[in-house]
């Protein structure tokens, strides 16, 4: 056993030790999903900085970034950034009044138990997704720094975060998420100062990137329309805003003040943080002109550059940057599956079946986010289908909820029934270059089109009512 895995084995043993340690103290859903609601600014903080932190941030940019150049920053890290800051401003404390779990828990009180499933079903594939990112790049790791295989990499990847996940709910993920947001931020900086000073300082390093790599607009887009461009941009704004797995962390803050300051903070630390992966990949071609997997380039050059005690401290950092999102993403799936789907069908649930049945939907999320890792080809891509599956839908119809009285439940039932068939139709009838531009513009139109029918402003409805009044 080299002493590589024998790293990251001892890494996960201490994960799962925590765990475990933490399953003790979970009595409710409650409990399980967001830690009593008692994370203070710095374990919410880092939790939100590190559950944003994860592998498209680390080997996807940079990967990108070495193919395409400053034309990749659209997401990562401009993109998720703002969407940190947006969450910040505008929704933190807000949602965090609300004393919900997940959003379509506040569908449910602003529209109807009806909306709050068709939102749930809407999320879940986008975080099952967006976790199975997370279990290929878990996999890559294994596989670049072990003598394992790809298919046995994932496999054994993905068995651990599932196993840590079941156990752990979101207060042993705070923990960890403290634990491994450090460990990023020290493996990082100690490449990319090895890197600078192997360059031969910032000046230096700076000289050799490629001029054509420092332009935002690159060959594959230069067909673009202007909307097509657009949506570069929006959709990582648009599709993570409202995701569960931020939603869950705010809401799970001691206060609102807590919730709204560790937002901004952790916006701030993921760009800073987030400009390393940048320049990793436009220093790339200096030393892997020809790189086949663009997606290696991060760990090739750490094996290739660091000591290797400190080549060890960043495969640490790689996988805790991968962990600490992949279990976020699984408790975010399971969230929507049992507390918006079957807890709600069965009323009676008692909470100690509740953690049973909790923890049997993160096991299936993790099965289902690790079938779509071992099919999938590229880290970037799997993220960015995560973002526009439903999240823009989401955004228009929590916007609405939060602050427009007049829409009822049909409202929401219409708008978002009419953005599936607009993403439908607009990405794979029309193959139009802005899908997404075009789903939430539908959504938003549906929305408004049936305040046509409210003939005067209503409250929130009632647990169980379903509002449908037409002139």
């Amino acid at each position: 056993m080299n002493l590589e895995l024998f790293g990251i084995g001892a890494y996960v043993v201490g994960m799962i030790a925590m765990a475990f340690y933490f399953s003790k103290k979970i009595k409710t859903d409650d409990d399980y999903y967001l830690g009593g609601r008692s994370l203070g600014p710095g374990l919410a903080t880092f939790s939100i900085f590190a559950t944003w932190f994860g592998a498209e941030t680390c080997i996807g940019t940079s990967g990108a970034v070495y193919r395409n150049g400053l034309s990749s920053v659209h997401a990562d890290p401009v993109g998720y950034t703002a969407c940190l800051f947006i969450m910040a401003i505008f929704f933190a404390k807000v949602l965090w009044r609300k004393k919900i779990t997940t959003i379509p828990d506040l569908f449910r009180k602003r529209y109807s138990p009806e909306a709050e499933k068709m939102a749930a079903l809407i999320m879940i594939p986008s975080s099952i997704i967006w976790a199975a990112a997370q279990v290929r790049a878990l996999g890559q790791i294994i596989s670049a720094t072990t003598d394992f295989g790809p298919v046995t990499a994932v496999t054994i990847g993905a068995s651990v975060v599932i196993f840590y996940t079941m156990y752990g709910g979101m207060l042993a993920d705070a923990y960890a998420d403290f634990i491994q947001g450090m460990a990023v931020i020290i493996g990082l900086v100690i490449l990319m100062v090895v890197v600078v000073v192997d360059l031969g300082g910032v000046e230096a390093a700076l000289s050799i990137i490629p001029k054509e790599k420092l332009t935002l607009h690159s060959v594959e887009d230069g067909g673009l329309s202007f909307l097509g461009k657009l949506e570069l941009w929006l959709v990582p704004i648009m599709g993570s805003v409202i995701s569960q797995e931020l939603v869950g962390r705010v809401v799970a803050s001691r206060s609102e003040k807590v919730a709204s300051t560790s937002a901004y903070r952790a916006a701030t630390l993921y760009f800073m943080i987030g400009l390393i992966p940048v320049f990793i990949g436009l220093f790339g071609r200096h030393y892997f002109p020809n790189l086949e997997d663009s997606e290696t380039l991060m760990p090739l050059l750490a094996k290739t550059h660091l000591h290797y005690v400190f080549y060890i401290v960043f495969v640490g950092a790689l996988v805790s940057a991968i962990l600490s999102t992949v279990d976020t993403t699984l408790l975010a799936s399971s969230a929507l599956l049992s507390h918006n789907l079957i807890y709600s069908a069965f009323p009676k649930i008692k909470e100690e079946k509740k953690i049973k049945v909790a923890r049997l939907c993160t096991l299936l999320a993790g099965i289902l986010s690790y079938v779509i890792a071992y099919s999938s080809e590229s880290i970037t891509d799997l993220v960015e289908t995560s973002a526009v599956l439903g999240g823009p839908t989401i955004l228009v119809l929590t916007v609405a909820a939060l602050w427009d009285k007049r829409g009822n439940a049909f409202s929401a039932l219409f708008s978002m029934s009419m953005s599936i068939v607009a993403w439908v139709v607009g990405h794979y009838v029309l193959g139009l270059d802005y899908p997404v531009i075009f789903t939430v513009s539908v959504c938003g139109l549906s929305y408004l089109g049936t305040l046509l029918f409210v003939p005067k402003p209503l409250g929130e409805a009632q647990e169980g009512e379903v509002q449908f009044k037409l002139n």
